[in-house]
């Protein structure tokens, strides 16, 4: 997803109320709509919400997709039309969060186009000509696994590349499909004058002109070093030729690119002023969303499970990955993704605790921190991280209903913690995990994650963090013209909820399970 954050110059603290305002969620993701504003409270900040249906604006695009994407025949290759996305971007003129990883290529002349746009025209019509790819390559895309190692290769192993890139080669990542476009269809490419990430992509249509890739959604390409915050010749030389001049030079992410071009200032009344903050991808923009500090720790527990982590000294390892911080660029951001998350909680609840969350929790409750020495581990389909299938019990006597409950989530946030540790976090004192997702309204879950953590966990009330961290990160962009931190412009936002702190002992039986782990493992 891709972080609009539009700014009138006219008034610091409030956002255009027409069009500021809506950071939605569209393009492959379900929609929803969030709206921030400055000023409507004494308070500070007031969050809005208004229904998804209003905006299913894909729903509604004829360009024959399922869900906005095609699945071709082979079932690895995904893409998406590219004036399915131009149709979004200006079905409402608001912000819109993009998916990460997906690119689009620009044909050769169509900066001219995009400069001298009529009002009178939908943008659709004015740039069905100005693609070189028709169909563009999205984040569910798995076709590339050749140019992966190739990559990968090029730079001296899996590792070295997660150390230069912040992850190893992954099939969805940018760089891997633009030497996939660039080996079986280099005429278009040879025709390619800008490539862009979703982010800038829609961030162009504001500007009437190239955006810039910003620093974190350029993280997702394995093409940027994030300690340097350049392109790495190295990768660029593996991928494609020349195509540093089709990227073009990265930008900090709360950098302000441009103002609002006229197109959009005559054909919907945006203020001349109008300025745009460089977009983002919709996990970097979920972090802001969640106002994340140093040290801390964002856990959403959905379908599948997505760990974000405030770094200052990561460790690239081969699972998960480092994207440069979308709100403080001396710092970074790790996300480490897990498959087996609540349908694997559903199932055991199923099994075990006669599909009833009220006995799932008592067998929480019932059961002692460390479970006794008994400890699972479960992953009914392949897991992303680390790659493994089964369900892995390391127990001192058979597991009774209530030890599996305790084994499962146990299981679950250790491997987390684990994992974490493996990209270089540490638990501070001034740590706090924020829970979201819909097992983050279970008490009993959150306090067995506060015991595995030893840090507190708070729940905050933003089902679109995403769309909510666009708006964050407008008011970011224009107070960061004048130094103030992150922190600074969202001190008035809504706090979320303490829900649980570490039981005392919790400490001793961490590291006891460590010692089990580290026997098991």
């Amino acid at each position: 997803m891709a972080s609009l954050s539009l700014l009138p110059s006219s008034h610091a603290c409030s956002i255009w109320s027409s069009c500021l305002r809506l950071g939605v969620g569209a393009f492959l993701l379900p929609l929803g709509v969030s709206r921030i504003c400055h000023h409507c409270a004494p308070a500070g900040f007031a969050v809005l919400s208004l229904p998804e249906a209003l905006f299913h604006l894909v729903s509604c695009c004829p360009c024959r997709t399922q869900g906005g994407v095609h699945v071709h025949e082979n079932g690895l290759t995904v893409t998406s039309p590219v004036l399915m996305w131009v149709k979004v971007s200006t079905g409402s003129p608001v912000p819109l969060p993009s998916p990460q990883h997906g690119s689009v290529y620009w044909k050769t002349g169509a900066s001219q186009v995009l400069t001298s746009l009529s009002p009178n025209l939908p943008l659709h019509e004015q740039l069905q000509a100005c693609f070189s790819i028709s169909d563009c390559p999205v984040w569910m895309d798995s076709s590339t696994t050749a140019q992966c190692r190739q990559l990968e290769a090029a730079v001296g192993g899996a590792q070295a590349l997660s150390c230069l890139t912040g992850s190893r080669a992954y099939e969805r990542f940018t760089g891997n499909q633009i030497a996939k476009i660039y080996q079986q269809n280099p005429e278009a490419y040879s025709h390619t004058e800008r490539i862009s990430l979703v982010s800038s992509f829609a961030a162009s249509l504001f500007l009437g002109s190239y955006s810039p890739i910003d620093y974190s959604d350029g993280s997702g390409m394995n093409l940027l070093q994030i300690q340097d915050k350049v392109w790495s010749q190295a990768c660029l030389g593996a991928c494609a030729p020349h195509l540093e001049e089709k990227l073009g030079s990265p930008v900090p992410s709360c950098s302000v690119v441009g103002a609002v071009s006229s197109y959009y200032v005559q054909r919907y009344g945006f203020p001349p002023g109008c300025k745009v903050v460089a977009f983002t991808g919709d996990n970097p923009a979920s972090l802001a969303g969640m106002r994340l500090e140093e040290g801390d720790i964002a856990v959403s527990l959905g379908t599948s499970d997505t760990l974000f982590l405030w770094l200052q000294e990561p460790t690239p390892a081969l699972e998960g990955h480092i994207f440069c911080n979308p709100v403080d660029t001396q710092h970074y951001m790790a996300l480490l993704c897990f498959k087996n998350g609540s349908l694997m909680r559903e199932k055991i609840r199923d099994e075990s605790a006669s599909r009833s969350w009220s006995e799932f929790s008592k067998a929480l409750q019932s059961t002692e921190m460390g479970n006794g020495g008994n400890l699972g581990f479960y992953f009914d389909v392949m897991e992303i991280t680390p790659e493994i299938v089964g369900r892995h019990r390391f127990s001192v006597s058979a597991f009774p209903w209530d030890v599996e409950i305790r084994a499962l989530i146990e299981g679950q946030f250790m491997a987390k913690r684990i994992h974490a540790e493996g990209l270089g976090y540490r638990v501070m004192p001034k740590t706090k995990i924020l829970a979201t997702g819909g097992a983050s309204h279970n008490r009993d879950i959150l306090q067995v994650l506060a015991d595995v953590f030893g840090a507190p966990v708070y729940v905050i009330d933003t089902a679109n963090s995403a769309c909510v961290g666009s708006a964050y990160r407008a008011f970011h962009g224009l107070a960061g013209e004048t130094d103030v931190p992150f922190s600074e412009v969202v001190k008035l936002a809504p706090n979320p909820r303490l829900a649980a702190t570490p039981t005392p002992g919790a400490s001793q039986v961490r590291d006891h399970q460590n010692l089990v782990i580290a026997f098991a493992l």
